[in-house]
């Protein structure tokens, strides 16, 4: 994280990566649908779509799950890209692009076996790995299944996600904050929506367990201690608002920049922002 300071209390702060926990603390305090569009910081290297400072629309609803938060996405692109140009097609880069509803949904190992034609269901946890070195695949933290499967996924499919769609069933170990499939609990009730080989955003159905949460996030700490810089830290203020209790909720979070760079067929990141951060001359 980028770190700042504040004279008047003499205090170390830093500058947001995400504003997840505190929306879900609103969600406790009785607020049933929550959003925010802010500047979110994050030190995750730089590219044509990926700037340090970049700005996010996060949403959270009440007693809704991540197939309601599938809906609001498709809503959310049908509506602007109607308003904006009369229709659901853009054309971008040379591409036809068409956000009509419904987008295609695929599971992460379906859509490994369709495009890198490997079927990991299959494959012993040395097989993956086996795959991931002979890839050069860069895998951060606890090397568990999930985490292979995802960085397989990454490295091999993503960019061949051209039309809308939709990537669920995410193995249950990569990420802390979302539920469990109920008839799978090797599953997360997750989806990314993708576009032009970009993930536009992030969504789930949020875990409401403070016990569960608390053992998940205690975990992650665990593993930023050992070297993954993306593993979650320990919020020991949002444990205690989850155990006030935390209505079910859908979670979705929306990536303001790249949905820019669609609509006005911008290249680069930095395109698109009116004072990008830049490396020094």
């Amino acid at each position: 994280p980028f770190k700042t300071h504040i004279n008047a209390w003499n205090m170390d702060l830093y500058l947001s990566i995400s504003p997840e926990l505190y929306l879900k603390r609103l969600l406790v305090a009785g607020f049933e649908k929550v959003y925010t569009i802010c500047k979110n910081f994050r030190n995750e290297g730089v590219d044509r779509t990926h700037n340090p400072e970049f700005t996010m629309l996060e949403c959270y609803w009440a007693y809704k799950d991540y197939r309601d938060m599938m809906e609001l996405t498709e809503d959310l692109f049908v509506y602007v890209t109607e308003k904006l140009f009369g229709s659901t097609e853009v054309t971008y880069q040379g591409k036809v692009i068409n956000f009509k509803k419904p987008w295609e949904r695929i599971s992460m190992v379906d859509a490994i076996t369709k495009y890198a034609k490997i079927n990991v269901r299959e494959k012993s946890d040395d097989e993956l790995k086996k795959i991931i070195k002979d890839y050069k695949i860069k895998v951060e933290g606890d090397i568990v299944r999930g985490k292979l499967i995802e960085a397989i996924f990454e490295e091999l499919v993503e960019d061949k996600l051209i039309q809308p769609v939709f990537i669920t069933n995410h193995p249950a170990d990569t990420t802390p904050l979302c539920k469990t499939k109920r008839d799978d609990k090797e599953l997360l009730e997750r989806f990314e929506p993708y576009c032009m080989g970009w993930e536009l955003g992030n969504a789930y159905s949020e875990l409401n367990d403070p016990v569960k949460q608390k053992e998940l996030l205690k975990q992650q700490a665990e593993s930023g201690k050992r070297g993954d810089s993306e593993a979650h830290q320990y919020d020991k203020d949002f444990i205690i608002a989850l155990e006030h209790g935390m209505p079910p909720a859908g979670g979705l979070g929306i990536g303001v920049d790249r949905m820019v760079m669609l609509l006005t067929n911008a290249r680069s990141v930095r395109d698109i922002i009116t004072f990008p951060t830049m490396k020094p001359e």
